[in-house]
């Protein structure tokens, strides 16, 4: 199952609220692999549609299909602040190894 850390749901509930979009919940979408692992998009969504799955956390909803519930399954959300990537959610997988073809590892 996907962890979210405390930040990241208060990043996201002060997002929403800031965009006007309180009530909306969170899509997470499958966009692909790459050598860190699955990488993700994300988008506000105002309800669940037909075929998505839902984890409800505090103030919202996370919403997303069967594939990306597969690639998220080992993954944590993370609210980061870091002064080379900047600030901002990041969805990884504890589990995936970086590669020399990164530059040194992926983040």
């Amino acid at each position: 199952m996907v962890t979210i850390d405390d930040k990241a749901v208060d990043f996201i509930n002060q997002l929403l609220e800031k965009n006007n979009k309180t009530g909306y919940g969170i899509k997470i979408y499958f966009a692909g692999m790459a050598c860190s692992g699955p990488q993700f998009g994300m988008s506000f969504q105002e309800k669940k549609n037909e075929g998505d799955n839902e984890l409800p956390v505090k103030g919202f909803s996370f919403y997303f299909d069967n594939e990306t519930k597969e690639a998220l399954e080992p993954c944590v959300i993370e609210y980061i602040e870091d002064p080379n990537y900047g600030n901002g959610l990041v969805i990884r997988d504890p589990n995936a190894k970086g590669c020399a073809s990164c530059g040194g590892g992926c983040h």
